[in-house]
């Protein structure tokens, strides 16, 4: 199967995940916060993402069968494949009735030097009705359920050349230095860009500099669990012909924390002096 119709099916299989955890939404929900032995990071978590979860990898490796990233951590093989199945992406905009929250799905490629790089992503957004999805060397593009049906739009980046008049995004964290850096960087932003926002989650933001909704996106410190929407949304970036790396120019490390920028490539040089 070639990963245009590898991603189309699994997109299928995001949607009915992302129904199914829409419904739950809706009704009164269990999601509590647990502290994280290891991070030490107060995460949301409860049956309902779990659930999504085991559904995602069931569903998909009935379709093409391959090991799950986030269980075999640094255990990977060259040459291997390798489903990134995410949790819900913006727990909070979940529990607190926002519509910006996704499931996310990428396929991680090993090469022969066990370097990993994401090849084929899916972002689904069931609140906003939405689907993203692209494949290396196939495009990207933004699935729109309307009440006339299904609409197909290949997507790209803007043209605004310049970070003056540009629309730019931001992401932060829950630990405290690391919003500290998120908030001095939009601080030295101030006045360049027509306007700042703040939505999340990490998977659509980039999805929305991909279509051209923003300009550019900025986080610092992305940790491991950002892993499966940060991959989904770099393929959408990048098959949109978008640019996507760390703030220091070099390219994402998969198995570090990672500071990200994502432009429509124009505005890169503008924006990169604020990074620090």
């Amino acid at each position: 199967m070639d990963l245009r119709e590898l991603a189309v099916k699994v997109a299928d299989v995001a949607e009915q995940a992302g129904l199914h955890a829409l419904q739950d939404q809706l009704k009164p929900h269990d999601f509590t916060t647990e502290l994280d032995a290891a991070s030490k990071h107060h995460k949301f978590s409860s049956e309902i993402d779990e659930r999504l979860v085991r559904y995602c990898h069931e569903r998909i490796n009935a379709i093409e069968p391959h090991e799950c990233w986030e269980e075999v951590g640094s255990d990977v093989k060259p040459g291997g494949l390798y489903w990134c199945i995410g949790h819900i992406d913006g727990a909070i905009n979940f529990v607190r009735d926002m519509h910006e929250w996704t499931v996310t799905v990428s396929l991680m490629r090993v090469d022969e030097n066990g370097h990993s790089k994401p090849i084929l992503g899916v972002v689904h957004a069931p609140a906003l009705r939405r689907t993203y999805l692209a494949a290396e060397g196939a495009g990207a593009i933004r699935i729109r359920s309307t009440e006339q049906g299904k609409k197909r739009e290949k997507i790209m980046p803007s043209t605004t050349p310049t970070l003056k008049g540009s629309v730019v995004s931001f992401g932060m964290s829950y630990f405290p230095e690391e919003s500290k850096r998120a908030l001095h960087t939009v601080a030295s932003l101030a006045g360049k860009p027509a306007d700042v926002k703040r939505v999340g989650p990490v998977s659509m933001d980039l999805c929305k500099v991909a279509d051209g909704s923003y300009d550019a996106y900025f986080e610092p410190s992305l940790h491991s669990w950002d892993v499966p929407g940060v991959s989904a949304g770099a393929v959408v970036v990048w098959e949109a012909q978008g640019q996507i790396g760390r703030w220091d120019g070099s390219d994402i490390d998969w198995g570090a924390n990672n500071d990200i920028v994502a432009t429509n490539g124009l505005i890169i040089d503008d924006l990169k002096q604020y990074l620090q």
